[in-house]
């Protein structure tokens, strides 16, 4: 066997194997989208119910209306007439069933598919929340948002119309052909040469259409997460007075948007052209053939007029079902989409019957921890750091060193490379992550408000707060006389993100979360570097109450804020470079000191603002 041979073999069995993978990741991906149905079962079943009985009812008149016209409307006007009423509460009595199926299906049929919809959207939604950091970190918001709407839409659409039109098309296509071929043989298998060229030219135009549609989705995604982007920093925006730049890149986007629109719908055109050509051209064979074989005597006039009826009770289906396919792909594939992000495992997971975190002093151990964001380069180091229970340590340095990185380690928003994080003795990997983050308090540079009152943001994460001890966790965190001064006081509506207060009122209301949850470890990450210096001293009484008794690790660059800590360390490319008091540290005369004399000049000197005593 020559190389190339063997080769050739390793290719064709590659394809194969592709091959088969591919079938059962699509019937698995079939499966589990059936399974949605099952809790819709009762509805599904009297859907099905109703389509069969309007299949039904539509095959059944133009039959009918051939029994008449060949037998009773052949008859003498006495009979004709005295049989009339018997015929209208009969057809009267079928179009009523007809009309009840019919609400049922375009009704509840589509209510089933929004049940389904609904559900999984919420399971969609329950994996994003699922999600670890580094998920997000790699995905943009707008795409995540147009998977959960776009997408599952789409799935709606396939849910509710596949079965109806399945049923239906093939009831409706199977019976009008057994009657057709009972009607004229001939002519039934012209028409049927002509359905499977209308067959042919359907898919090879689907073809083309699934790459437009493919494309439209990828644009419409890119319109979301600009206008997402966009309004998420309208302040930037104007504050830099770069409305024309945000307008153009959105002009871009939005047109690019457009264009595959309209090259979708000239797609659509051409093909709903090209069918309707199809149809006329089958209309057009059987008035030929069917005049020819009349005038042969080898056809009845009634016949060929209830022959035109079945063809398109034949045809209307079979398009249907065919410009439903394309639907049937979309919804298949945003339900792969789905499904793959539903089956995504989080980064950071619970072991399996994982203990809570039981925190009896407080004692966070950072022992040999090393860590990376892509695998590849090391953003902390060998890092060792043992922070005593009830102090306060601070961490300095540069920015990118890995301050922030070594906060979010602890919480388990990422975990280590290698290594270890402990609080009292315990592995913060060992324990359940919601009892980890229930121990720890954060309170960030960045605060985020929801849209809602000024009570419900305090009471974030303790839904069963009293408003008293609202009241209370704003008082100690020096917002109270603020809400109590408004019109409606803690009931205030902050807006979204709390755009009506200011940075420092925003900063002390998450300082009242933290008061209300009242946990024994504390992290503090740049907490009042954007706050102007009025807000500041409001902002660090709170934190000075706050840190007391709890073991707390802060990030800060202003210095002023962090002297009076247990320990401050400096933190330069992932690794402990110095450590000690504030006075310990000016004394050795290293990064520290450096970083203080560039704050506050030779010889300046400056009080002690947070200490946790």
């Amino acid at each position: 066997m020559t190389d190339s041979t063997s080769r050739q073999q390793n290719s064709d069995g590659e394809k194969n194997r592709r091959s088969k993978t591919q079938v059962a990741l699509h019937k698995n991906i079939f499966l589990r989208f059936l399974s949605y149905y099952m809790g819709q079962r009762h509805l599904f079943f009297m859907d099905m119910v109703c389509a069969l009985v309007i299949a039904g009812t539509e095959l059944a008149f133009p039959q009918i209306l051939r029994q008449l016209a060949g037998g009773l409307f052949t008859e003498d006007k006495d009979a004709i007439v005295g049989s009339l009423a018997l015929v209208a509460v009969g057809l009267i009595g079928m179009y009523a069933l007809h009309f009840f199926c019919r609400v049922f299906v375009i009704s509840w049929g589509h209510i089933m598919g929004a049940r389904m919809e609904s559900h999984m959207r919420e399971d969609l939604f329950d994996a994003y929340e699922r999600m670890s950091f580094s998920y997000y970190d790699r995905h943009k918001t707008g795409d995540l948002m147009s998977r959960l709407v776009s997408d599952l839409f789409d799935i709606s659409e396939t849910a509710h119309h596949g079965p109806e039109y399945l049923v239906i098309g093939v009831m409706e296509i199977a019976g009008s052909f057994v009657i057709l071929s009972f009607i004229n043989v001939p002519l039934t298998l012209v028409m049927v040469a002509i359905a499977v060229a209308l067959v042919v030219f359907n898919f090879f135009a689907n073809v083309h259409m699934r790459a437009i549609f493919c494309e439209n989705r990828v644009r419409i995604s890119n319109v979301n997460t600009q206008l997402e982007d966009s309004l998420a920093g309208i302040r930037v925006v104007k504050g830099f007075a770069a409305e024309d730049h945000e307008r153009a890149k959105f002009r871009k986007s939005n047109d690019a948007y457009l264009d595959s629109k309209a090259r979708m719908y000239f797609a659509m055109g051409r093909y709903h052209g090209a069918i309707d050509s199809m149809m006329g051209i089958l209309n057009t064979t059987i008035v030929v053939f069917g005049g020819w074989m009349i005038a042969h005597e080898q056809m009845r006039a009634v016949d060929l007029a209830t022959f035109a009826l079945y063809v398109s009770l034949f045809t209307t289906p079979i398009s249907n079902i065919l410009n439903f396919t394309e639907t049937f792909q979309k919804g298949l594939a945003g339900f792969q989409r789905f499904t793959e992000i539903v089956d995504t495992r989080p980064d950071v997971e619970d072991k399996p019957n994982a203990p809570d975190l039981a925190v009896f002093a407080g004692e966070i151990s950072y022992e040999d921890v090393h860590f990376s964001y892509d695998g590849d380069d090391e953003v902390i180091r060998g890092l060792n750091l043992h922070i005593e229970p009830g102090k306060t340590v601070a961490l300095v340095g540069p920015s990118g060193g890995g301050k922030s990185t070594t906060c979010s380690l602890l919480p388990r928003f990422y975990d280590v490379t290698s290594g270890s994080i402990t609080i009292d003795g315990q592995d913060v990997r060992d324990v359940t992550q919601h009892s980890l983050r229930d121990a720890i308090g954060l309170v960030q540079q960045d605060v985020y408000l929801f849209d809602g009152t000024i009570a419900e943001n305090i009471a974030y994460g303790c839904p069963e707060a009293t408003r008293e001890e609202i009241e209370a966790a704003a008082r100690r965190a020096n917002i109270a006389a603020f809400a109590e001064s408004l019109p409606d006081g803690y009931d205030t509506e902050v807006g979204q993100r709390g755009t009506r207060l200011s940075g420092g009122q925003k900063q002390r209301i998450s300082i009242a979360r933290v008061f209300l949850k009242n946990p024994p470890l504390l992290i503090l990450d740049e907490a009042t570097s954007a706050l102007d210096n009025e807000s500041e001293r409001a902002v660090q009484e709170s934190l000075s109450e706050l840190a007391k008794n709890r073991t707390t690790l802060i990030i800060a660059h202003r210095l002023s804020t962090i002297m009076g800590a247990d320990e401050i360390i400096t933190i330069e490319g992932g690794r402990a470079v110095e450590r000690g008091t504030h006075e310990e540290l000016l004394a050795k005369e290293g990064t520290y000191a450096t970083y203080y004399r560039m704050q506050f000049g030779a010889g300046a000197e400056a009080g002690s603002v947070v200490r946790a005593r």
